[in-house]
């Protein structure tokens, strides 16, 4: 009897849709909601290229990878570094010594970011976990001897922040991939035998709700078998209901396949895209990773960042800010600093900002620029620089009788007349106290 119940119970409850391995069901999965209201993450780059500390990440590639070599790059391992010195050589000294990821966890959490994503592997191939694919070739094996990838995802679940990975899908030097790619991509030795085995174990391992991938323009998706990943991701895996993915799955694919798009390094489009999108930057405009000569002007300035991040959730993005720690574990003071200055801001302001929509309109120029983003009835108004004046007008919004104006961080409402009758207001601005980056919001109920 129990069997006949439990056999009617199969064909009267719904059952999941399964994906399959190809763009048109892939790309119809809903986005999982956690990530639209989140609006701010923070981007972390790491790894054995922190050594050198010069130029970029992508240190080993511009030394030896490219030819002819960045002669930048030669002259400092010719001034800094014995002759013969392999780039391999540089990840006995990833120490990590001073990594302490309880600390990272609360400087991530003072930024006011909703998620993490740590890079597990770039380019070099260097996994920041033990994977069983790169023997030797990470971070407990060599270096610091430690799972920083598992312990970076504890501290940062432990104070509720969702935990992602980014992960480079090719590897600059690896024999299998470049067999492959002398083969024209028509053998695929290395996603067999390392990429795909390796993506697996990850995400079993970690569980990560983020898989930021990278590092697919050499070749199709058909090579790197994206779809076929995608569908186990989205169909068995243990984060297949919670789990994001950007847009980065083979050549061709950015801006049109995945789950959110990134389109390009530091993307912002002009317009509301029609598809949901994140914008990855990075405090220091010059290089993802820690560069030990980056110098004071060639960082962004916290209004800078608030400024972009505002235009960037206004059109419907999401805002993913990068640091580059340093190769004995540390988050430079001034990183920390930025980190810290976009949270206090966000105290104030992230009513407007977090679980919010674009507006009908996102943006008008009155006497500065005011950017809309709104939750549910209430429409918000950040202006990213202080107006010359104590009036600011609005003439996108349409008033009412019952039109309440109020700026965040001050609960008693600001006066307004209307500009025209049930459209556009004048808002009398009180003395603006300076804030950190230097944006203000007005709050608007009442209004259409």
């Amino acid at each position: 009897m129990a069997a006949v119940f439990l056999l009617l119970l199969s064909f009267l409850l719904p059952t999941a849709a399964r994906y399959t391995p190809d763009w048109v069901s892939l790309d119809g999965r809903p986005l999982p909601s956690w990530y639209d209201e989140a609006k701010v993450g923070i981007f972390v780059h790491w790894g054995v290229f922190s050594v050198p500390g010069f130029g970029s990440e992508w240190f080993w590639w511009h030394w030896q990878g490219q030819q002819p070599p960045d002669p930048n790059y030669v002259s400092y391992m010719t001034k800094n570094y014995p002759p013969g010195l392999s780039y391999s050589e540089f990840a006995p000294h990833f120490h990590a010594q001073f990594f302490n990821p309880e600390e990272w966890a609360d400087i991530f959490r003072a930024s006011g970011a909703k998620y993490v994503v740590l890079t597990a592997k770039h380019h070099e191939g260097f996994t920041n976990w033990r994977s069983p694919y790169s023997w030797n070739w990470n971070s407990v094996d060599t270096g610091p001897y430690r799972d920083l990838v598992g312990d970076l995802g504890e501290a940062v679940r432990n104070r509720s922040l969702h935990y992602g990975l980014y992960n480079s899908l090719y590897e600059w030097f690896n024999p299998l991939y470049l067999d492959d790619k002398k083969n024209g991509f028509k053998t695929q030795q290395f996603v067999i035998q390392k990429l795909l085995p390796e993506l697996y174990n990850m995400v079993v391992r970690y569980r990560p709700e983020v898989i930021w991938s990278d590092g697919d323009w050499e070749a199709p998706d058909s090579y790197w078998n994206s779809t076929q990943f995608l569908a186990w991701l989205y169909n068995d895996s243990p984060v297949k209901d919670t789990v994001v993915t950007n847009d980065r799955w083979g050549a061709g694919c950015a801006c049109k396949h995945g789950g959110y798009y990134n389109c390009e390094d530091k993307y912002s489009p002009g317009q509301l895209p029609k598809h949901k999108w994140e914008k990855c930057t990075s405090v220091d405009t010059l290089s993802w990773g820690y560069r030990r000569n980056m110098k004071l002007k060639e960082l962004m300035d916290l209004p800078d960042i608030i400024d972009d991040l505002v235009r960037t959730v206004a059109l419907g993005g999401n805002y993913l800010l990068n640091v580059g720690p340093t190769a004995d574990g540390t988050i430079p003071p001034v990183f920390e600093e930025r980190l810290r200055g976009v949270g206090a801001w966000l105290e104030t302001n992230g009513e407007a900002i977090f679980a919010t929509k674009p507006w009908r309109v996102q943006m008008e120029n009155s006497t500065v620029s005011v950017w809309y983003t709104s939750k549910g009835a209430t429409v918000y108004a950040i202006i990213t620089a202080r107006p010359p004046t104590t009036t600011l007008k609005l003439l996108i919004p349409k008033t009412s009788a019952a039109t309440k104006v109020t700026l965040l961080g001050r609960p008693s409402p600001l006066p307004w007349a209307p500009v025209y009758p049930n459209a556009g207001l004048t808002v009398l601005l009180p003395d603006l106290p300076s804030t950190p980056g230097q944006a203000w919001t007005i709050k608007l109920d009442g209004v259409q």
